[in-house]
């Protein structure tokens, strides 16, 4: 069983590949909004995987 700190950093991981992907498919079909909003995504997994990482020096 994974502990909380990697449930949430394998969350930042899969929000960060699922907003890539929607970025990727928005560029493709060319709607801006689809890739604003997969970049957000990104930024929210990115955001969330640095959280992780900052309480796990801590944690040391």
């Amino acid at each position: 069983m994974m502990n909380v700190a990697g449930d949430q950093k394998a969350k930042g991981k899969k929000e960060q590949a699922k907003g890539k992907a929607k970025e990727t498919m928005g560029r493709a079909v060319g709607n801006e909004r689809m890739e604003a909003e997969g970049r957000a995504e990104q930024a929210k997994g990115d955001a969330r995987q640095a959280k992780e990482k900052t309480k796990d020096v801590f944690k040391h």
